[in-house]
């Protein structure tokens, strides 16, 4: 390539034996082939997996509005309801039935 004082730039080509501009032939295209360890393919879905979480509210306001209408209700909390509970609690602290308590 060359510049001229005042004028464009000038490209050059290469020429061949007969002074004739050369053009490309077909380009073969190379056999590729490409492998993805385990590694990085358990990384990519823990990725994916942490994206998702991210995308989600950390609070779902429609859950919380319900339960709150729930608790508003004074019809809601009533004996069954009271006794589920505890229930659940006990099972919770004493999984066997015993008397060793789990924390």
């Amino acid at each position: 390539m060359t510049i001229g004082r005042t004028g464009p730039i000038e490209q050059t080509r290469p020429l061949n034996d007969g002074g004739r501009v050369t053009t490309a032939g077909k380009v073969a295209k190379p056999d590729v082939t490409v492998t993805i360890s385990k590694e990085a393919l358990k990384k990519a879905d823990w990725l994916n997996a942490i994206e998702i979480v991210s995308a989600v509210p950390d609070v779902r306001a429609d859950r919380v509005a319900e339960l709150k209408a729930k608790i508003d209700d004074p019809a809601y909390i009533n004996e069954t309801l009271l006794n589920g509970t505890v229930d659940k609690i006990i099972d919770i602290l004493w999984p066997d039935g015993g008397d060793t308590l789990k924390l």
